[in-house]
């Protein structure tokens, strides 16, 4: 026999998961205004994760009766608090960012395709070339550099512009421009 709560929802479910809703909306803007934009930057893979998480509780807090609601609001406080609390150590401690941080990777170096980032980094010769494309680049003669950055995100560079030393002083094999 089907359940057919499984397919209904009383109004009582309905008028808390709007409330919830409607709260949980309202502690996300204010924690978003109190810590800054950087909560949803994406500017390294932990923060990421945390939007991730952030996704999660709120699901969580608004389609089941656990969490309750002060708890995911709690929960999120939290994790913002975590944020801010990781990003001020990454600012302060070249060590704690390297330990937190994914270290950018050179894929390309101008037309040469390092195929040992490549297999560290686990992209295929194929997802390189999807990024030229959506970058533009009709041939690889055009590159000057490709690197996948820490937060996942992979940059092209075009011929024709000057290498500044300091943009690739962190990215891995970074040197093979410069040189």
């Amino acid at each position: 026999m089907i359940d057919s709560d499984w397919f209904t929802a009383g109004l009582s479910g309905l008028v808390s998961m709007t409330v919830s809703a409607i709260v949980i909306y309202i502690a996300l803007l204010l924690f978003t205004r109190l810590s800054g934009l950087r909560s949803f930057s994406k500017m390294s893979s932990f923060d990421f994760a945390i939007t991730v998480a952030f996704g999660t509780i709120l699901a969580s807090t608004l389609l089941s009766r656990s969490p309750a609601l002060l708890t995911g609001i709690v929960a999120l406080g939290l994790l913002y608090l975590i944020q801010y609390g990781v990003a001020r150590a990454r600012r302060a401690d070249a060590g704690f960012a390297r330990l937190v941080d994914n270290e950018p990777l050179l894929l390309m170096a101008g037309s040469e395709l390092l195929t040992d980032n490549l297999s560290t980094a686990r992209l295929t010769e194929d997802d390189l070339n999807s990024k030229l494309r959506l970058a533009g680049l009709a041939n690889r003669e055009e590159v000057l550099a490709v690197t996948l950055e820490s937060t996942g995100d992979v940059a092209v560079i075009k011929k024709g512009q000057t290498i500044d030393p300091q943009l690739f002083a962190q990215v891995r094999d970074g040197q093979r421009l410069i040189d």
